[in-house]
């Protein structure tokens, strides 16, 4: 007996998107608390990036030409109708700040990064992830002002899986200091006020665009606006 494809899609949309994501997201814990900015900020986009686009399949939300503008996912579930995600300010100026510094996987432009924003990467995945299931249960969860964030389930979850075996070795990296996961109530927490912000050798020596362009690929978009920058 043939599984039928619909049932598939959704299997690719929780193993290939949900699932993947989940590892990004315990992977951006990780370099956060080892202040490593660029990586921190990489995976905690691809988790984001990863999110987005599992919901946009389960709900059938075409996004053949997003690849890594978050903005495009949450545009095209706008326009959709078909889902309301109803997130949080901080979450929104959370996916915007990752969609300007998160792409720059090589430094090719400037960054910044803070300790302390672990807690709106806490946030963000909370309240995308209720959405990366059929289950209607998850999404009704809401944040409230002062309160901590009510524990959501997701059947099959990675996250849940990790939480619920004390012997996983990614169980402390998703549990440390973390507000929205575990199955304790943890009304507060305690991070590293770090900041990080490296300057790209790009935007120090832009000069240099036209000799590294015969080597390496740079979007045209960057070395359009590479070619109009002046040394600082």
């Amino acid at each position: 007996m043939s599984i039928p494809t619909d049932q598939l899609v959704n299997d690719f949309a929780i193993r290939s998107f949900r699932d993947i994501a989940d590892g990004d997201y315990i992977a951006a814990r990780l370099a956060c608390r080892a202040q490593l900015a660029v990586q921190y900020l990489w995976a905690s986009q691809q988790a984001i990036e990863k999110y987005l686009k599992c919901i946009l399949l389960l709900h059938r939300i075409p996004a053949n030409e997003m690849r890594h503008e978050l903005d495009a996912g949450l545009t095209a579930m706008e326009i959709s109708g078909k889902v309301i995600l109803d997130l949080v300010q901080p979450t929104v100026e959370f996916i915007e700040y990752l969609d300007k510094y998160g792409k720059s996987r090589y430094l090719e432009i400037s960054s910044v990064a803070f300790g302390h924003d672990l807690v709106r990467l806490d946030r963000a995945v909370w309240e995308l992830r209720r959405f990366c299931t059929l289950t209607p249960e998850p999404r009704q969860a809401k944040l409230t002002q002062g309160q901590p964030a009510p524990k959501v389930l997701l059947p099959g979850g990675e996250l849940e899986r990790i939480i619920v075996n004390k012997k996983d070795p990614a169980r402390e990296s998703l549990l440390w200091q973390n507000g929205f996961f575990g199955r304790r109530i943890r009304r507060t927490v305690s991070l590293a006020n770090w900041i990080k912000a490296p300057n790209s050798p790009l935007f120090l020596n832009p000069q240099i665009l036209d000799e590294v362009s015969k080597f390496v690929y740079l979007p045209k978009e960057l070395k359009n606006k590479y070619r109009s920058h002046k040394k600082p």
